[in-house]
């Protein structure tokens, strides 16, 4: 018997690597164009104005269409999609790398993004239908493993890559993982029923993607304000197509996505967790490049080792959550992820310090890549046993719609906590000092200006922020930074609270 299940198991290898590599490209793909984009944009001479779009563009098309994607995947077959998906990949950035100006460019971007939208929640309903119920929660925690190794190292070697050949080189890295997933699908993926429906939502589809897409705009925005029109308007878009498509739903006799799903508890408190856990993470990269790169003075490139160690590890724990998951249920892998989320909060919100020890800031990073994996293991776990039959595209497309949403979140509510949290402590720091407000407010601004001139030159002073109007906003800093992940960690410890409480104890028959 443990022959036969290892044999069993060492088949499905070649599935779950073909579908891991597909959803790879999605993260991969945009993380290494931002990473490289300075060097992109000087050399096609890209417009200041458009460089965020050209760095978002992508992932602003697959928030429009993932819930397209799955839809269509359910009604032609989630093979098929796949596979024109990682095809459509391959030829835009192929294209991408002979770009002659930046609108050429920009329109390759959109087309990446249409292709990597079949590549979104489409992997995942894949392996649903491709393993057992009882291989499918170790083969998700193998998928979530072989992801994160994946995007620890791919943007390390991409950065060495692009320093020694050139900026053309970040467009290979998508096709080569493309052309390897297409091999191993054609051969091992097996052909999934389609799902026979009268016709496609094409209205709840149109309005739940013009709901994402105008709140990832909005969200962006308000990193300048709350109460400029590119913020509120493009929010207010979103509320309004929200309410419009569940308003439709209801209505109509086949609808886009049934809304009889957020009845469930385990299903509700699985994508309150996949939020939460985008939320955080994209929160990290916004905190590690505020305090690293200003206060503690790392460079880019150090800043994104901090991800690096204990990779292989963390990779091993994650396969061993999958299995974790299969033999009890996800509601205790759920809470420990969540729980180690949190504890990464509380380390960085008591150690952060001007001078504080790299070590400290690698082991609350380890922790929080760690969190985030083995929750999304048990969160993957709990959406495709909630999909009915024939739906699991749709489904799984949901998980990443509210992922999306989190990440969107994420960096504008962080610099919303740490202005609040900073300009408290730089007053209180001005008044202790016997300054004005009007003074400090002053350091402030040559501080900020200093930096931003300063930042990644051969002149910057790393203690710059120590030096300027006599206050010490290095530590000014460091303490808004300590009360920003000291709030968001209440977060993770409410929806672990709500996982413990609403799920069910024992593994649940799959629907």
């Amino acid at each position: 018997m443990p022959t036969s299940r290892f044999q069993a198991n060492l088949r499905t290898l070649p599935i779950i690597l073909a579908l891991s590599l597909a959803f790879t490209i999605t993260v991969v793909d945009p993380l290494v164009l931002s990473l490289n984009l300075p060097q992109v944009s000087r050399a096609l001479d890209v417009p200041p104005q458009f460089v965020g779009l050209l760095g978002g563009m992508a992932t602003l098309v697959m928030a429009a269409a993932v819930l397209a994607a799955g839809n269509l995947g359910d009604a032609f077959g989630l093979r098929r999609l796949l596979m024109s998906g990682l095809v459509v990949v391959t030829v835009a950035n192929l294209l991408s790398m002979l770009s002659p100006s930046y609108a050429f460019l920009l329109a390759m971007r959109v087309l990446a993004g249409l292709g990597m939208t079949a590549l979104l929640g489409v992997p995942l309903a894949l392996l649903k239908m491709s393993v057992t119920d009882k291989q499918r929660p170790t083969a998700i925690g193998v998928f979530v493993a072989v992801e994160m190794v994946l995007c620890g190292v791919l943007p390390a070697l991409t950065g060495w890559a692009v320093a020694a050949v050139g900026w053309r080189v970040v467009f290979l890295i998508a096709p080569l993982l493309a052309v390897i997933s297409l091999l191993l699908t054609a051969r091992y993926v097996p052909v999934t029923p389609v799902r026979h429906r009268g016709r496609l939502d094409v209205a709840g589809v149109a309005l739940v993607g013009t709901a994402l897409l105008a709140l990832v705009i909005g969200l962006a925005a308000a990193q300048n304000g709350m109460l400029r029109p590119e913020t509120w308007l493009p929010l207010t878009v979103s509320v309004v197509a929200a309410v419009l498509f569940v308003r439709h739903e209801r209505r109509t006799p086949e609808p886009a996505l049934d809304l009889a799903l957020f009845g469930r508890q385990p299903f509700d408190v699985a994508l309150a967790a996949t939020f939460t856990l985008n939320f955080l993470m994209a929160g990290l990269g916004i905190v590690l490049g505020q305090f690293g790169s200003v206060v503690l003075a790392l460079s880019p490139e150090t800043i994104g080792l901090l991800f690096l160690p204990g990779t292989l590890l963390i990779a091993g724990l994650v396969v061993l959550s999958g299995s974790l998951v299969g033999k009890f249920s996800p509601r205790p892998v759920m809470v420990v992820g969540l729980v180690f989320m949190a504890a990464a909060g509380l380390l960085m919100a008591g150690t952060v310090d001007p001078t504080m020890a790299l070590w400290l800031l690698v082991s609350a990073v380890w922790l929080y890549n760690l969190g985030s994996m083995v929750t999304s293991t048990s969160v993957s776990e709990t959406v495709l046993s909630q999909a009915p039959s024939g739906q699991s595209g749709t489904v799984a497309s949901v998980q990443l719609a509210f992922g999306m949403a989190g990440y969107a979140f994420g960096p504008t509510v962080y610099l919303l906590l740490l202005n609040v949290f900073f300009q408290r402590e730089w007053l209180a720091d001005t008044e202790a000092r016997g300054l004005t407000a009007t003074q400090g407010e002053q350091a402030v601004d040559a501080a900020r200006s200093a930096v931003a001139q300063s930042l990644g030159g051969a002149g910057y002073d790393p203690n710059l922020l120590r030096q300027v109007g006599g206050l010490d906003l290095g530590a000014d800093l460091a303490d808004a930074v300590g009360l920003t992940m000291l709030t968001v960690s209440v977060l993770p410890v409410a929806v672990a609270v709500a996982a413990f409480v609403l799920m069910a104890r024992r593994k649940e028959p799959t629907v």
